[in-house]
């Protein structure tokens, strides 16, 4: 399968893909977090890193001196000793992203203490090839130069090459991408570091990773390097090296003294890790299951270990024989062992996570509603606002906002979840929007600010990661509702401008998994006409569509909130099907809407409608005559199986709005007022509790003192018949047919 004739272009294909790919892992590291790390994050790695070394080399020389042994193993053994005192970063990075947790607490606090722990790794690697070089040198003069120029080679990159790449990209016109200019002068930058390293004696790897660290990490350069060596480096020549790795591990020249005495080494160093890390509890906070999950991501292997082996392999430190055991034991078996010990202690932390009730619908009237706004794009930003103070914030319900800017991580190994404080320093410049966004919700805080708190927070993570930030924040947080952004965005002509399938795979993930309510808001604001605020503008107009079932008594108890805001006028549009009844949905049903109506009963601007319809033609024809009426349609997103619903999921394009919400949306419709998706909490897929309890509020001023007792016991209304004569009732019969 690979002949001899092509081991040469292999090794060369496989010398250069593992160059780049440290060069890519140098332009990945955050050199500020490496530099300012945490204090958790030093406790862990200098515990770990140290601890590590000390007893793995101690074991070492117990088993050379107790146990009969090869002397070429016995030469090994320190060097394999070593090896396993060092946590990769890299390796972290990868194993994480795999198994979507790089974003968990857990995850988090690991890769910071790799981070860390990666300075003594690369010095110590560093300072093992400066004592190499110095064997071979005989002069004075020659020792000194060999310790030296590394030293003079960082700093010629930290104060030289790094400014002036900086100040390169400083003189490039604001938005314009990296040219192919940039490339080319970074690839004959990296080749020359491979020389230069090469020449003082170092491993022209140290080069490679030098000049990646000196490239600012983020957008624009660092992402458009990532971008351009992802698939030759990561899909090709990467895999290559692993390959020509592989057929480099000989079994057949393994013996059982050899396979036994590394294994007892590897092993041990895992389990002191893991030791290590349920001793040092009390100074880092986490409890002994964190701290399990912790010291067995601390032992993740990957690409860094196969590259260590094969330089020690090269330089004769380790022999065939060795390097295979090495291979199998401290790469494969490890990361065998932990992958699933990991999936499932995270697995029993989920399942044993208490789940408490945060409805809209369950609030207490007077308590504070707290909502979690996430927000992508700056264009979205006038429609949450205007969301936000058409939500009514008062000293007696007060409103606190979550806001989380949500950006993609590019150009970056680890993830960030940034807390913004009124006294804000220096963000990355991938995050330079998120203060415009938080700026202009802080304004809406200043508006109201006896009322409302702000709390900001931007997350640069991957996409298919963004959902577990979102949701753990609004968990920590104590969120009563999530405010998703729709995925598309209009053009002013009405046509789709933007669509962002990425975000469409977010809001359907967090729908699933929120640990509360749920709404995805359709910003049309652009084809109203106007982006102005709810301050600036009149009578704010919302239409509270209601069909039936949980998400609609949710959609509702967030209108009665709306409704009580002097600038907003609502309308109460009840959806009934002719000729079809089910008395206890309907009792439920009666007992929430009556609720409304009674506490908005001397409200000029509360409007209740009836549509009565056959089937879902009637019910499409009465949701397209909802055109021009309003500026905000809410409407829950599941409904039961019905036939007022046929027909109008057949084309369903966004089926995380459901069928009413996703007809709403549709461009087809032509409908110009926003819309907000609403979907009641579940509970892993299911609803808490459907419970009768309206979605009423306080009614202690209103002519209904038997209403406030029912609502307080938590039953239905006294009544459900309705009054014929309330002055903003209409119905509407659907006679087609």
């Amino acid at each position: 399968m690979f002949p001899t004739r092509g081991v040469m272009a292999l090794e060369t294909a496989a010398t250069f893909g593992v160059l780049f790919y440290l060069f890519v892992i140098g332009v990945e590291c955050d050199s500020k977090r490496i530099f300012r790390p945490g204090k958790k994050a030093i406790i862990i790695g200098l515990s770990v890193f140290f601890t590590t070394l000390l007893s793995t080399l101690a074991l070492s020389m117990l088993i050379e001196r107790f146990i009969p042994m090869d002397p070429r193993l016995a030469k090994s053994l320190p060097i394999v000793a070593a090896s396993q005192c060092v946590v990769g970063f890299p390796n972290i990075c990868s194993l994480l992203k795999e198994m979507q947790i790089l974003n968990t607490d857990q995850g988090r606090i690991a890769t910071s203490a790799a981070m860390f722990c990666d300075i003594f790794g690369l010095t110590l690697g560093a300072v093992g090839f400066i004592k190499l070089q110095v064997e071979k040198e005989h002069t004075v003069a020659q020792k000194m130069g060999s310790i030296l120029s590394p030293l003079i080679l960082v700093i010629f990159t930290v104060y030289f090459i790094r400014p002036a790449i900086k100040k390169t990209l400083r003189l490039r016109p604001e938005g314009k991408p990296v040219g192919e200019n940039y490339f080319v002068c970074i690839l004959v930058l990296v080749l020359a570091y491979i020389l230069a390293a090469e020449t003082i004696g170092q491993h022209f790897l140290f080069g490679s990773l030098l000049l990646g660290m000196a490239i600012p990490e983020g957008p624009p350069l660092g992402a458009a390097l990532i971008r351009k060596l992802h698939y030759p480096v990561g899909k090709i020549l990467c895999p290559v090296f692993l390959t020509t790795s592989g057929l480099k591990t000989d079994i057949f020249t393994i013996h059982f003294e050899t396979l036994w005495v590394i294994s007892l080494l590897v092993l041990f160093s895992v389990l002191i890790k893991i030791g290590v890390m349920m001793i040092i509890t009390r100074y880092t906070g986490l409890t002994i299951h964190d701290s399990i999950i912790v010291g067995l991501m601390l032992n993740a292997r990957g690409v860094c270990d196969v590259v260590f082996f094969n330089i020690w392999r090269i330089s004769q430190a380790l022999s065939d024989e060795h390097f295979a055991v090495v291979i199998i034991i401290s790469v494969v078996l490890v990361m065998v062992i932990i992958t699933p010990l990991i999936r499932f202690l995270l697995r029993a932390i989920e399942q044993q996570a208490p789940m408490m009730r945060r409805t809209l619908q369950h609030s207490k009237p007077d308590s504070e509603l707290r909502i979690l706004v996430c927000v992508h794009e700056l264009q979205s930003v006038p429609t949450m606002v205007n969301l936000l103070e058409a939500s009514n914030a008062t000293e007696q319900s007060p409103i606190g906002v979550i806001g989380l800017v949500l950006i993609e991580l590019v150009g970056r190994a680890a993830p960030l979840l940034i807390v913004h404080n009124h006294s804000q320093g220096s963000i990355p410049a991938d995050a330079s929007i998120s203060l415009q966004i938080i700026n202009a919700l802080r304004q809406y805080e200043l508006a109201y600010e006896s009322c409302v708190t702000l709390q900001p927070f931007t997350t640069i993570t991957h996409f298919e990661l963004m959902h577990k930030d979102i949701c753990r924040l609004a968990l920590d947080q104590n969120a009563t509702f999530i405010i998703l952004p729709f995925h598309k965005h209009w053009e002013i002509d009405g046509s789709v401008g933007t669509s962002i399938r990425a975000i469409q795979n977010i809001n359907s993930k967090v729908i699933e998994k929120a640990p509360c309510s749920v709404g995805i808001l359709v910003d049309h604001g652009i084809l109203k006409g106007t982006m102005a605020t709810l301050s600036n503008q009149g009578v704010y107009h919302v239409a509270v569509v209601y069909i039936g079932g949980p998400d609609d008594a949710e959609s509702l108890a967030y209108g009665a909130r709306l409704a009580r805001h002097q600038n907003v006028s609502i309308t109460l549009i009840r959806f009934l099907m002719f000729g079809f009844d089910n008395a206890r949905e309907r009792k439920l049903d009666n007992s929430l809407i009556e609720a409304v109506r009674y506490e908005n009963s001397m409200n000029e601007n509360f409007i209740y409608e009836e549509h009565v319809t056959r089937d879902g033609v009637g019910l499409s024809a009465s949701l397209r005559g909802l055109e021009d009426r309003f500026d905000l349609i809410v409407v829950g997103r599941h409904h039961e199986d019905s036939p007022l619903l046929v027909g109008l999921g057949a084309w369903s394009e966004c089926p995380e709005l459901g069928v009413v919400g996703d007809f709403l949306a549709s461009p087809d419709v032509g409908i110009t007022a926003s819309v907000l998706v609403v979907q009641q909490q579940r509970v892993r897929g299911k609803l808490v509790n459907r419970a009768v309890k309206p979605a009423v509020v306080n009614n202690q001023d209103g002519p209904y003192p038997d209403m406030n007792n029912a609502l307080n016991n938590g039953v239905s209304t006294p009544s459900t018949s309705v009054s014929n004569d309330h002055p903003r009732w209409e119905i509407t019969i659907d006679r087609a047919n």
